[in-house]
Formats: structure tokens, C-alpha cells, sequence
């Protein structure tokens, strides 16, 4: 076997952008659509530092029907004088080298979203072609490039670039000078930067996501208050001769009516269009010159706290607080000497905390965290020093008001936990630093040790007043947050005593439960039933009906509490709600563990009535609001009872039709005349489930192999909360109008009675 020769002569030097087509992955993670996205993510996020930095408030974001994505901004532009190292145009050094930019000082920006100096460079890099349009000093400069290199494109119609046109590239080690194309007043500035993403680098099935990009477009203009954030879209099939009033997309998520972005340019005075930069007013004109552009445009004042209301699903416990404000601290970091040479220094820095918070019905906990406008799904010392803070004043809090809360500080399980403060808890935590450290290549947990105390004092101080109530208009919404988060530590107590009992392995476990209830046989988990039984009456004849090897019954008096109007407590103090929660043995609220459940079915069976109707609403917001995962899996059904029996006679005498609506037994008895069948006049009605013999009941209700169920389904947890919440809650003016508005509407058959 001849022997390996291994030398220097191996070894391959990848210089300059190469490396990043080389090894595309290091940079962007992946070459599919997130990949695509991360490029898009690079370039605006650095118009979006520039806004941070107080130099911009107008980004443009247009996605072409070639392929292309262009990112407009009104900020400084990008340098275009000579970088005094290279001899090369500041507009060349930032899209050519890696690790080159205004963001490793500390003049130009204090607290940025890309901090690695790759941006730019990588996104050209993975580029067919890239073009930059930079507005300085009156004038509009032009650069293309190919695949990272310098050069000139000879495009056939220059309205319509393509990566395509033959290409002239820089010789190499020779400065390429801009190209100026126009003029421009004197005070506007800008950058525009068109790119096409080079297919010898991005899969074939890489595509650029909308959903995405507006997600992202609405959370930045969150973020950066007043920032006003337009996206294009000429990628819509076209909509005939729509006008752009009708073709963009009004909600209430600060999207901006057509009528206002055409008066931002038609409308505008010469003073106006000079804050106002080319990319903006071509943006909008592409917009309303082609008919098929979605156009969609984002901006809030109101920050975090906009963001806040914007997450929050359900009834309000509590307005939405906010903490804000401003510290320094020192670190040590390493500087870029005169020569180059770096050397470490310590720094002074400052961190502006500004945090929203607020608690809504329910016990989902949303908690969005960002680092100057990078998001921090792992949480990191920001979140930890709030979390701290809020757990420390809650705990005192309570303990001020222990006796009013009803809570026994003698016993050592009436404890507060950060479990039960942040149910139903929607916060959105933001700093603001220079040079943020990340555990991680992909930043998910900020790691910069001094934000932690830093907001640790903030929140001690504001939130602590905010809780206590002793500042000023905060009492009444302090009390009902304490209410709300004492009655989740009594619900996490009470899950954790009900999975004891949760098992029916014996006859002590079986005599632990409610007494009203009749149980099934043990060993049949698997399809075990509950049977949850209006009435008395209707017990005794389902106990007759059921399969008692399978089917339990729990019995219970009427209407239940609504619990959407009730606090956790009143729920929790309930025999009622208690018993259900109880019987079924999985907990609630966040504690709810499904794979306890001790049913695969729980059926409501009510009567068919419009108070059996009312009950199974009441039911099933008990299940949304703390037992939601029984709906989720799908264990939560309707029996399905008949409103009249026919008993036909003639040769079909003791034959029997049960019908389940008034237009269903119309339409039955004009087929039986029809086809001649005689029956007894005399109709059976029920009027409750009481009313049916054993067999009957068995028959039409509980027989798994002839009965009928309806099984609840949750398509969409925040539509159902709104529901819940219109239907359930204390708030009866949109109730009343939806009913108004719904009325002509109505349709018998969509109801279940």
C-alpha cells in the first residue's frame, strides 16, 4: 500500500467571502427556507440598528416577483468615504469583509441587534447578485456585486435588473470606486440593498416565508416605538381592478390604511418628502401602481406595552404594568487599539430596562424576552432578575395580607411558587446594552451577569409598589392579582392531594371519592367512561342503563359555578367544580397532567333543553379554563339524548324512530305517511332524561354500539378563549351585540338541541 504523503501543499486557504460559500451553514444554520429567512433577518436587522441608534424611522421591505428581496431604510446610509486600512469605499468593506463594521466600537452604536460584523457580507456572499443604492451628501451611490465579488452588470432594461446580465468583475487587489447615479437633496440619507439568493447555494425548496417576515416585521415595530416598518409583497395573484385601498390588509395590530400611505407621498409637501427617503416613496408607488401588491404596514407608539396587549388572550385580571428605567455597570472588554492591536479596558455601560406586564384569566404564562431586538426564547439574567424580583414581592405581599387572602402561613404548604405567579402571567422583557453576551451561538439566553441585579432593583422597586398596592390607583388591581395567583397555589395544593387518590387500586382509593359517585369496575382504564349526569333522576336510570364494568356516573344538582366570572378560589370552593376535578384525578390549571386522567371519556349527558344546553357550556368552561388538555386529546364529549320517540304499529308494531329536533321529527313522520307506515299519533316528548326507561336510554345514550356522541374539538386555543370569553364573561355589551348581529343568521341545526 503506498504511503499517504501529507504537506503543506494540502492545505487550502479559503481567503475573503469564500469560505462563507464553502461552509454556508457556520454562518446562516441551514440552506432551506430558514436559511433564506436568516439572510433576510441579517439585512434588516441592520436598518433596524440604525433606528435603535435614533437615525432611522422609515423601513421598506419589498418582496419582487423576480425572486429578489430589497430592504429600504432612511438612516445614515452606509460610509462611502475611503477606509483608511484597505483603500477601499465604506460601502465595499462593509459587504466584502467579514467582521468589519461600526459595531465593534462604541461611537456609533450602544445597543445593536448584530453584533458580529458577518451580516451584510454573508447575505452578498450567498448572493447571485447584489445590489446597494447608498443616499450621502447629496448624492445617490451605486455598487453590484456577484457572489460576494465586486463588479459591473450590463443589464439588457436597467427597471428590470437580473442576475442574469453578463458580469464585468473587479480586478483583483484594485479599489472599486461608486458609481454616483443621481442627486438627491441635501439632507436625505439612506441605504437600499437588493438581493437575489444565489440557487447554488439554497436548496431547491427554500422559499421565502410571509407569515414569517410579518411576524417578525410586528414584533420589531413593537420593539422600536414610532419605528414605522411597510412590507411589499408583488407576489399576490392579480386582483383585477382592485384599488390598493382594498388590497391592504387593515387590523387592529397598527397596519396603517391605504389611504394614508398614498397620502404619505401624493400628499406631501416639498418638507415632507425631504425626510422622506427614495426607497419609501418607490416602495409606495410600486405599490399603488401594480395592482396585485399586499402591502401591509406596521407601527406603535405605545412599545412593549402595545406588545403586551397584543399577546394577551382572555379576561384582564389586571391593567398592564410597566417598569422602566436606566443604570450603569462596569465590564471589562477588549478594545481596538490605534494600530489595530486589541487590549482589554474596563468600560462603563448602560442598560435601559423597560418591561410590560400584566395577568389575564386562565393559566397560560407568555413571556417574550429580548435583548435590543434580539429575542431570547431561553430567557437568560434579564428575565431571571424579574422573576426574582416579582417571586420576592409577591411572597411579601401575601404574607401583608395573609388574612384576607385566607392563607395560613403556619402551614408549610401555603407557600407561594413561581408556577402559580406566572399563570395566566403575559410579559414582554426588554433590555438595551452595548455588546450583549449570549450563552450560545444562537443567542438564545442573554449571559451578561451585571443585567440581573440591575433589573432585580427596578422591579424590587416599581413592581413592589405596583403589588402592595401603595401606589397610587393599583389596590384594586393588586387585590385581584393576589386573589388569582393565591388561588393557583390552592389549586397546586389540591392536584397534588387528588394524584394521590388519583388510581383506583383499592377499596380505601374507591372510598375517597365523592360519595354521589358511582365508579366503574377497576381494570378497564383504557376505554373507561365518565358519565357526568344532570339530575338525580336521570341517575337512577342510568345506573340501570350503564355498563358498569366501563361507565362511571357522577351526578350533579343543576347549573354549575360559572367559572369564567368566578376567581380560582370560588372555583376551588365549589362541591360541584371540586368534585369533577376530583373524580377525574388529573389536577388542573397548569398542574393538570393528562396521562392521570383517570377517564378516556368524559360525556356530558343533559337534557336536551335549552338549561341542558346551558349546562354543558358551563361544563365545558370549567374543562377550557382548568382542564384544557382534556380537550385538547379529545376525552371531552356531548351525549347526544333524543327529544321524541315514534312507536309505529302495524306490522312494524314495536319498532321504535327516535328523532333529536322538531324539523327532524316533522320530516320523519311525512316519510312514514309517505311510504305508508302507520304509527301511534300520540308522540313522545322528553322532557328530561328521567323520562326514559333503562333500555331507552341505554339505546339512544349510553350503548357505545348505538348511541350518538359529539366530540369537542379545539381547532384554535385563541379563538376559543375569545369565545369563552364573549359567551361566559362579565362583560355583557359585545355579548348583547353579537347576539344582535347574529340573529338573522341563525340556524337551528348548528345548535345541539
Amino acid at each position: 500500500m503506498a504511503k499517504e504523503e501529507y504537506g503543506a501543499k494540502d492545505l487550502a486557504v479559503l481567503e475573503g467571502l469564500d469560505a462563507v460559500r464553502k461552509r454556508p451553514g457556520m454562518y446562516i444554520g441551514t440552506t432551506d427556507s430558514q436559511g433564506l429567512m436568516h439572510c433576510l433577518w441579517e439585512i434588516i436587522d441592520n436598518s433596524v440598528d440604525e433606528a435603535l441608534a435614533g437615525f432611522c424611522d422609515d423601513i421598506v421591505v419589498t418582496l419582487h416577483t423576480d425572486g429578489s428581496v430589497e430592504v429600504a431604510d432612511n438612516g445614515r446610509g452606509i460610509p462611502v468615504d475611503k477606509e483608511p486600512k484597505t483603500g477601499l469605499s465604506g460601502v465595499e468593506v462593509v459587504l466584502t469583509k467579514l467582521h468589519a463594521g461600526a459595531k465593534f466600537g462604541n461611537s456609533s452604536y450602544n445597543a445593536v441587534g448584530g453584533l458580529h460584523g458577518v451580516g451584510s457580507s454573508v447575505v452578498n456572499a450567498l448572493s447571485s447578485r447584489l445590489d446597494v443604492e447608498v443616499d450621502r451628501d447629496g448624492l445617490t451611490h451605486h455598487m453590484s456585486f456577484h457572489q460576494g465579488h465586486p463588479g459591473v452588470y450590463a443589464d439588457a432594461d436597467p427597471e428590470h435588473p437580473s442576475p442574469d446580465s453578463p458580469f464585468k468583475r473587479t480586478r483583483k487587489n484594485r479599489p472599486t470606486e461608486l458609481e454616483v447615479i443621481g442627486k438627491v437633496p441635501a439632507k436625505r440619507t439612506g441605504t437600499r440593498i437588493r438581493y437575489w439568493a444565489d440557487p447554488e447555494i439554497f436548496n431547491k425548496t427554500a422559499e421565502f416565508s410571509y407569515e414569517q417576515l410579518i411576524d417578525r416585521v410586528r414584533q420589531t415595530s413593537f420593539l422600536v416605538p414610532g419605528l414605522k416598518i411597510t412590507v411589499v409583497d408583488e407576489n399576490v395573484p392579480e386582483t383585477g381592478d382592485a384599488s390598493v385601498d382594498e388590497m391592504l390588509e387593515v387590523d387592529a395590530d397598527g397596519i396603517v390604511p391605504a389611504s394614508e400611505v398614498a397620502t404619505d407621498t401624493a400628499g406631501s409637501d416639498p418638507g415632507t418628502a425631504e425626510s422622506e427617503s427614495d426607497a419609501v416613496a418607490v416602495a409606495k408607488a410600486d405599490a399603488a401602481g401594480h395592482t396585485h401588491a399586499r402591502v401591509e404596514e406596521f407601527r406603535h407608539t405605545g412599545g412593549v406595552k402595545d406588545f403586551v396587549d397584543f399577546l394577551s388572550h382572555g379576561e384582564p385580571v389586571s391593567d398592564i404594568w410597566r417598569i422602566q428605567g436606566e443604570d450603569t455597570y462596569e465590564e471589562e472588554t477588549q478594545a481596538v487599539g490605534e494600530n489595530g492591536e486589541l487590549h482589554a479596558q474596563m468600560v462603563t455601560r448602560t442598560c435601559g430596562v423597560d418591561i410590560a406586564l400584566r395577568w389575564v384569566n386562565g393559566y397560560d404564562t407568555t413571556i417574550r424576552s429580548f435583548v435590543n431586538i434580539i429575542e431570547t426564547p431561553g430567557g437568560g439574567m434579564h428575565v431571571d432578575g424579574l422573576m426574582n424580583s416579582v417571586t420576592k414581592q409577591v411572597r411579601k405581599a401575601v404574607e401583608a395580607s395573609a388574612r384576607k387572602l385566607k392563607v395560613n402561613l403556619k402551614d408549610s404548604n401555603m407557600r407561594v411558587e413561581r408556577d402559580d405567579i406566572t399563570a395566566g402571567l403575559v410579559a414582554v422583557v426588554t433590555v438595551r446594552i452595548a455588546e450583549p453576551q449570549f450563552q450560545g451561538q444562537t443567542k438564545d439566553v442573554l449571559g451578561t451577569a451585571q443585567v440581573k441585579p440591575i433589573v432585580t432593583r427596578m422591579a424590587d422597586r416599581q413592581f413592589g409598589e405596583m403589588i402592595s398596592g401603595a401606589k397610587r390607583g393599583y389596590k384594586e388591581q393588586s387585590a385581584r392579582v393576589l386573589e388569582k395567583i393565591v388561588g393557583e397555589m390552592h389549586a397546586r395544593v389540591q392536584s397534588r392531594k387528588a394524584k394521590e387518590v388519583t388510581r383506583r387500586k383499592n377499596a380505601l382509593e374507591s372510598a375517597s371519592m365523592p360519595s354521589k359517585l358511582s365508579d366503574c369496575q377497576p381494570g378497564n382504564d383504557d376505554v373507561a367512561e365518565l358519565f357526568i349526569v344532570e339530575g338525580d333522576s336521570a341517575l337512577g336510570t342510568a345506573k340501570a342503563a350503564r355498563n358498569s364494568s366501563f361507565q362511571a356516573l357522577l351526578p350533579i344538582r343543576g347549573k354549575i359555578l360559572n367559572v369564567q366570572k368566578a376567581s380560582i378560589t370560588q372555583m376551588l370552593s365549589n362541591k360541584e367544580c371540586a368534585a369533577i376535578i376530583q373524580v377525574v384525578g388529573a389536577g388542573s390549571g397548569q398542574s393538570f397532567d393528562i396521562e392521570q386522567s383517570r377517564y378516556h371519556k368524559v360525556i356530558m349527558m343533559t337534557d336536551a333543553d335549552v338549561d341542558g344546553a346551558h349546562i354543558r357550556i358551563l361544563l365545558l368552561t370549567l374543562f377550557y379554563r382548568y382542564m384544557r388538555p382534556l380537550i385538547e386529546h379529545g376525552y371531552v364529549y356531548a351525549a347526544v339524548p333524543p327529544l321524541h320517540r315514534i312507536a309505529l304499529a302495524g306490522s312494524h308494531k314495536g319498532e321504535y324512530i327516535y328523532t333529536y329536533s322538531d324539523d327532524e321529527l316533522a320530516g320523519k313522520l311525512a316519510d312514514l305517511e309517505r311510504r305508508r307506515i302507520s304509527y301511534n299519533p300520540d308522540i313522545q316528548r322528553y322532557k328530561g332524561l328521567g323520562e326514559m326507561d333503562a333500555d331507552q336510554l341505554a339505546d339512544t345514550t349510553m350503548d357505545p354500539r348505538t348511541r350518538m356522541l359529539r366530540r369537542i374539538r379545539m381547532e384554535d386555543a385563541a379563538e376559543a378563549s375569545g369565545i369563552f370569553s364573549l359567551l361566559m364573561g362579565d362583560d355583557v355589551p359585545p355579548r348583547k351585540a353579537f347576539i344582535v348581529e347574529n340573529a338573522d343568521d341563525f340556524d337551528r341545526s348548528k345548535i345541539d338541541t
